[in-house]
């Protein structure tokens, strides 16, 4: 156990400081792809992606609770191995989105799946220190994921749909991995990221097709949110 609880720690660390190694980064560069593309309506607006610094935070304080007082926790520990690969491959994937968005595409929905089997594993007990930043992550992690395939499948005149309908088909695949893990576990921090995802959406598509169906999305998510809470936050 207290391999694997250094393990997380070591690479929430690396996962943190990839940013500070592989600077300028703003997204995939409109010339790896063989279709001309100019700002694909699946995105959010760029204030979106500081949450980012939030989650590296806490996810960093998470995994030094863990090493320091939740060592033999087989709450956990059940946690810890999807933590390391998902952890482990976010560690290294800006320098692969800035030579290949479908590698970056694949690698980014191996972190989201990893992710949501430690976010399903999770206990309620130490919830702001281990299913809080775990669910945050892995709610961000859903929507950045849609949205990388969706730019990927734009980018590529990927058949039958256009920018917008490859938008609205990636929003309602994000929408769906978020009313499922919310019915099956209803963290508050999962479901909140999702939606500041996707009212970033409407804020960057004002409220055209796209962002009415993301402003929609956002309701119905924030919803299952907080409903299920009953006055609680997590």
């Amino acid at each position: 156990m207290r391999l694997k609880a250094i393990l997380v720690l070591l690479a929430a660390l690396a996962f943190a400081g990839s940013p500070l190694l592989n600077p300028g980064f703003g997204g995939y560069d409109p010339s790896q792809f063989p279709t001309e593309m100019m700002d694909p309506p699946v995105l959010p607006a760029g204030y979106a992606f500081s949450i980012w610094g939030v989650i590296y935070l806490w996810l960093i304080v998470m995994a030094g609770y863990g090493l320091w007082r939740r060592i033999e926790d087989t709450g956990w520990d059940a946690t810890r191995w999807p933590l390391i690969v998902s952890l482990g491959i976010g560690a290294v994937w800006l320098p692969v989105a800035a030579v290949s968005p479908l590698w970056a595409t694949i690698l980014i929905w191996a972190m989201l799946l990893s992710a949501l089997v430690a976010l399903l594993r999770a206990p309620r007990r130490d919830r702001w220190l281990l299913g809080a930043p775990i669910g945050l992550y892995a709610g961000w992690l859903s929507a950045a994921a849609c949205v990388s395939l969706g730019v990927l499948l734009t980018g590529y005149g990927v058949p039958p749909f256009d920018a917008t309908g490859w938008a609205i088909v990636l929003l309602s695949l994000a929408l769906c991995i978020g009313v499922a893990i919310l019915r099956a576990r209803p963290w508050a921090t999962f479901g909140l990221a999702i939606v500041w995802a996707l009212i970033a959406v409407l804020v960057r598509n004002g409220f055209d097709l796209v962002g009415l169906f993301a402003v929609s999305a956002a309701v119905v998510i924030g919803a299952l949110t907080v409903l299920p809470s009953r006055g609680k936050l997590i």
